[in-house]
């Protein structure tokens, strides 16, 4: 029997920002990626993990303000939490105190990048 074939997969998450290149800029130092194109460019801009294997990350050039609550959303696993979050805010992105999501027993930080979307850091030392 042969190899089952998906109809789609996830090829990129996309987020909409106010300024691709500092968002480039902030994202590749965040997660490490790199750009997939050689060119720049001012409207759009797709990451990739440097051995090319992995999720994508997406820029794209929009007017549209970032959401409080937004329904979509990356998390980011971290081994060490406080350390990345503190080398996240290091980069430009901002936590986000007294969020309403939080408990007591909260395994997540909710951080926005420098364009004010919104993402966690979740806890996984554990």
């Amino acid at each position: 029997m042969g190899k089952a074939s998906r109809p789609l997969t996830i090829g990129s998450t996309v987020l909409g920002v106010a300024d691709v290149a500092r968002a480039r800029d902030f994202w590749t130092a965040a997660l490490g990626y790199v750009p997939r194109d050689a060119e720049p460019d001012n409207a759009w801009a797709v990451l990739v993990p440097p051995d090319g294997a992995g999720a994508q990350l997406s820029l794209m050039l929009s007017d549209t303000p970032p959401q409080a609550r937004p329904r979509v959303h990356l998390d980011l696993y971290a081994a060490d939490q406080a350390a990345e979050i503190s080398r996240l805010t290091g980069l430009g992105a901002r936590v986000v105190e007294n969020w309403a999501g939080y408990t007591d027993d909260s395994d997540f930080v909710v951080l926005e990048d420098p364009d004010g979307n919104r993402f966690c850091v979740v806890d996984k030392s554990g």
